[in-house]
């Protein structure tokens, strides 16, 4: 497995309002990194290996293919955490270890949410 792209705060949904029961590391789901772009990436999280709906917790993710989505993320940017069209969680990007995905353009109307 490669190096994480990115270092991020997680926040996952309460199963009541449509999220999921909990998440462990190694959970792989979609992100929306740009306003048409979902893929897949690996969460890590740091310290615990159980997060709990309405947690935050600090992690990484290591997204697959970032080269077909360069210049994507900034520091501070909010994407959705998804299965399928489902939103389960956010994560706000905190660092980016990847250089192909920084971008210096920072949008609201492609901030994910």
């Amino acid at each position: 497995m490669r190096d994480p792209d990115v270092e991020a705060i997680f926040k996952f949904i309460k199963p009541e309002d449509g999220g999921r029961k909990l998440c462990v590391s190694g959970y792989r789901p979609a992100h929306k990194v740009c306003e048409n772009y979902l893929t897949t990436g690996i969460h890590h999280y740091y310290d615990k290996d159980i997060v709990y709906p309405g947690e935050f917790i600090w992690g990484t993710i290591t997204f697959i293919t970032p080269e077909y989505y360069p210049n994507c993320l900034w520091k501070g940017k909010i994407i959705t955490i998804q299965e399928g069209r489902k939103i389960v969680g956010y994560a706000e990007i905190v660092k980016i270890f990847n250089k192909i995905l920084r971008s210096d353009n920072k949008t609201e109307h492609d901030n994910g949410v």
